[in-house]
């Protein structure tokens, strides 16, 4: 099974294979091959970009010190990214189904590191104290174009920044049990 994807316009796409003997891959003239026993870390993680919303990566680690990211998105021209879900999905799927029959021990983690979630989740509620703080001043100003603008951009920030934070709660998982909030949804089959 092989995956690709260009991480910038410029510059050879970075490609990844399973193999019998391991995860192959080919970055920017380097390439490997890591033993699926010799991964410690899998982190997936959901990083949406301004021109690519659905935009997840995986972190990988091996025992000997090297790191490789996967992104699920590709670039295809100077304002183009497109997303490649589902062979994105597919390839982690198999490389975790991989991992374990392998027997690897390596730690499978997702989303934001915990110190990085938790101050994420400090500055969240200090914006919406002075957030309501700023309503509660409007409302009482009888300002209802302020009241309502506000209103609006808690709204949006919501909508974009609370997927974020939800998606990248910490968590520790199992091979079996892959946190679909940190992969692109799988393709339903058409026919259905």
């Amino acid at each position: 099974m092989r995956y690709a994807y260009k991480a910038s316009l410029v510059g050879s796409a970075h490609q990844f294979e399973l193999t019998g003997a391991g995860l192959s891959w080919r970055i920017a003239g380097r390439s490997g091959v890591w033993d699926y026993a010799d991964i410690s870390v899998v982190k997936l993680s959901y990083r949406p970009v301004s021109m690519q919303q659905q935009r997840f990566r995986a972190d990988i680690d091996n025992a000997k010190g090297g790191r490789i990211a996967i992104l699920s998105t590709t670039w295809q021209t100077a304002t183009l990214v497109a997303p490649q879900g589902h062979l994105y999905r597919d390839f982690i799927v198999e490389l975790h189904r991989r991992m374990q029959a392998a027997g690897s021990t390596a730690r499978l983690v997702g989303g934001l590191g915990p110190k990085t979630y938790t101050a994420a989740l400090a500055l969240l509620a200090c914006l919406a104290v002075a957030m309501t703080g700023l309503l509660v001043m409007a409302l009482l100003a009888a300002n209802w174009m302020g009241a309502l603008f506000l209103v609006g951009f808690a709204a949006l920030f919501t909508w974009q920044v609370g997927g974020f934070v939800t998606r990248n709660r910490p968590r520790r998982y199992g091979f079996d049990q892959l946190p679909d909030a940190l992969l692109p949804k799988p393709v339903r089959n058409q026919a259905q």
